[in-house]
């Protein structure tokens, strides 16, 4: 690697790491990695309940289907008996209500050992938090649990799924502080004391930043993207003026030859034009020259002295008397 690429790929890291939010996937893994207090303080206000404290957090808990399709989980955590999975998502596509379904469905497959009681089963939470309105309802907050239709009593299952809507942080509410907080690029623009310092470690600190090996990871994938796209395009341009020039000359070789084959063309039709030209003048001439020559030939039968015909018919004397021995009238 040359001391530019070197260069260029340390300012790309030092541009994206600046411009890393809560909101943004590989930062908030980082964030969240084995850091109950964070994950404490989000289910607190998102749950509303001061009294929660995570036992056990894993980022990017990967949960086994071995019937299906397996899911990868942003945060997985556990407190008191409640299992919580904790989903950023800044597209809509990625925070469908069946994607909600499919991974509660799958931590309660994950949930239970053989010969465990359904009793047993945890309350279990599964919470997006969006940079969009995935909903559109424009709420702060979507609470959906299943509901008995005729009494529209909760129908207690301990299922829960929770939206979070981002892009509303009303500042006057512990949820819309924790939004804003979630969307800050810099620690020192936030309010939670708790996601401050650990942003802050994370980018202001070389130990915090040795901690982000996967988001590192993931900024070398995009560097070497756009890298490898920038010079694509560098050797698309070149190879595109080499296509353009061998075309031009292909282009032009056939041209020449269309242009040589209409001229060819339009030269045959004047040449044929002129000899047309000249044969009708040749066979004018050759009807002139039959019929003088009777008119001579019948002057010398009558006898006229040579020099009147000539005269006459505008054929030289020596024609005339040629004319004369070759019919036997001289």
């Amino acid at each position: 690697m040359d001391d530019e690429v070197r260069e260029r790929l340390r300012q790309r890291f030092l541009t994206v790491l600046a411009g890393f939010r809560l909101l943004d996937d590989d930062f908030m893994t980082a964030a969240f990695q084995e850091n109950l207090p964070c994950v404490d303080l989000v289910l607190q206000i998102v749950l509303d309940k001061p009294q929660i404290r995570a036992t056990k957090v894993v980022a990017q808990d990967a949960l086994k289907n071995l019937h299906g399709r397996s899911v990868r989980l942003d945060i997985h955590a556990w407190a008191d008996g409640q299992e919580f999975n904790v989903e950023i998502q800044r597209g809509g596509k990625g925070a469908s209500e069946r994607r909600a379904r499919y991974n509660s469905s799958l931590m309660d497959a994950n949930a239970l050992q053989a010969g465990e009681d359904y009793a047993d089963l945890p309350e279990s939470y599964v919470i997006f938090i969006t940079e969009t309105d995935v909903l559109g309802k424009g709420r702060p907050i979507y609470v959906i649990r299943r509901m008995i239709e005729e009494s529209c009593e909760v129908f207690h299952d301990g299922s829960h799924i929770i939206y979070v809507n981002s892009s509303i942080s009303d500042e006057a509410t512990p949820l819309g502080r924790l939004m804003h907080d979630f969307r800050c690029t810099r620690a020192e623009d936030m309010y939670y004391d708790v996601l401050a310092e650990r942003v802050r470690y994370l980018k202001e600190t070389a130990k915090g930043a040795s901690s982000m090996c996967e988001a590192v990871e993931a900024i070398a994938r995009d560097f070497a993207k756009d890298f490898a796209k920038d010079m694509a395009k560098d050797m698309a341009k070149d190879m595109a003026k080499d296509m353009v020039k061998d075309i031009a000359k292909d282009m032009a070789h056939e041209m020449a030859k269309d242009v040589a084959k209409d001229m060819a063309h339009e030269m045959a039709k004047d040449m044929a034009k002129d000899v047309v030209k000249d044969m009708a003048k040749d066979m004018v001439k050759e009807a002139e020259d039959r019929g003088k020559t009777s008119v001579v030939l019948e002057m010398l039968r009558s006898k006229l002295p040579m020099e009147t015909i000539a005269q006459v018919s505008k054929f030289s004397l020596e024609r005339v008397q040629e004319l004369g021995r070759l019919h036997g009238l001289l």
